[in-house]
């Protein structure tokens, strides 16, 4: 990148002026990610200060069985496939409430799109749970891509399904489905009808009835720094209009093991990509922190990325480490860079230390928690947000 463009982009991102598409793919370009860390760092900084938002959650899938086989996906699994599996609800409760300790204060819940089982029991499922959860636990459920689909199992328009849910208990969308929207790219990678026309209006529609969403980016596959810049700036202009976005989250494609009980390697992608590196990861953050400039908070999830690039993840635009998670079967760790299957509280307030940062625990709605102090300023070399 040449001095000129350099100075054009810094004045334009300290003088608060929207980013460009042709901007976008400019800091993408770059191949000096410290400045371009530094950037993305005085962002967050600006909006965030010195806090690191996280939150002690769990994940709940009730069911793996799915009508789709998107091409990236190891967790499906087609009806009769020996751990395909569907949970009744009285299952999923006793598994939600030993999920219950810890302060519990968010379940996540996503599922597979189940050919055959009713759309009430949907409902249902959310009425049990925070029937049998504390009032302080939020229901995070269901994907605009699961909507879709129950609208088409219940012929009811996602309007009065989405208000059945919340009446149910449903406090949130997760943001899951969005992958890339660009359908040069989404036509090789899904299998399934939900789009980003029905992926916007479905968040529109729930944005209108005062629930606040997650938005997600699937990256480091088939798709080119331009389909990025593109999702992202799609995402943008929907938060211009509804406001409703908390928190964009882009999540790294994963390549699969084999699976030990069929010998099955189920991503389609894998022969032909690799996974995204430390440094493009970096590079992401930090380039969606400068261009989303109308969303409050960029998180790292730890389990996609590694404990490691997650830290430095803090200080290229992200100010939000997830949760405490215990088990995520949605994707799997397959390069082997020592994710842990779990973080305590205690683990994630000295990983936000130790990068630099204050903890600050949040419940779903981004409500403080709970404040805690940041590194301590006794031990030696106690490390401080980066200056870069």
């Amino acid at each position: 990148m040449d001095a000129g463009l350099r100075r054009e982009l810094e004045d334009k991102v300290r003088s608060g002026e929207r980013l460009t598409r042709e901007d976008g793919i400019a800091l993408y370009a770059c191949d000096d990610l410290a400045w371009l860390g530094g950037l993305a760092h005085e962002v967050r900084t600006r909006k965030n200060g010195d806090v690191v938002h996280f939150n002690v959650n769990r994940h709940l899938n009730m069911t793996n069985v799915c009508t789709a086989s998107c091409a990236y996906c190891s967790f499906q699994r087609k009806p009769g496939e020996k751990d395909a599996y569907t949970m009744r609800i009285e299952e999923a409760v006793k598994l939600a409430k030993a999920m219950e300790g810890d302060n519990l204060t968010e379940l996540h819940i996503v599922n597979g799109l189940h050919p055959t089982l009713p759309w009430r029991y949907y409902p249902r499922s959310l009425s049990a749970l925070k029937e049998a959860l504390p009032d302080t636990v939020s229901l995070k459920a269901f994907t605009a891509t699961e909507i879709h689909h129950f609208e088409t199992i219940s012929g009811m328009p996602a309007s009065e399904i989405l208000d059945e849910l919340i009446d149910a208990g449903l406090e949130s969308l997760t943001g899951g489905g969005a992958e890339i929207f660009d359908p040069e790219v989404r036509q090789h990678i899904v299998d399934h009808a939900t789009h980003w026309e029905d992926w916007s209006r479905i968040h529109r529609l729930a944005h209108e009835k005062g629930l606040k969403t997650p938005c997600t980016m699937l990256y480091g596959h088939i798709e080119e720094p331009r389909h990025r810049v593109d999702h992202v700036l799609r995402l943008r202009e929907l938060q211009d209009e509804t406001g409703g976005f908390q928190v964009f989250i882009p999540l790294r494609y994963q390549h699969d093991f084999v699976d030990m009980q069929d010998g099955k390697v189920r991503n389609r992608l894998q022969a032909r990509t690799t996974m995204a590196t430390g440094a493009e990861a970096l590079r992401t953050f930090a380039v969606s922190r400068l261009l989303f400039d109308n969303v409050p908070h960029v998180k790292v999830f730890w389990v996609m990325h590694g404990v490691q690039t997650a830290q430095l993840a803090l200080q290229h635009g992200a100010d939000d480490m997830d949760g405490s998670v215990v088990e995520y079967k949605i994707t799997h760790d397959a390069d082997d860079f020592g994710t842990p299957d779990k973080l305590t509280r205690e683990d994630l307030l000295e990983l936000i230390r130790d990068a630099g940062f204050r903890p600050v625990e949040r419940n779903t709605r981004y409500e403080v928690i709970r404040e805690y102090p940041g590194p301590d300023a006794q031990r030696r070399e106690t490390p401080q947000p980066m200056r870069l």
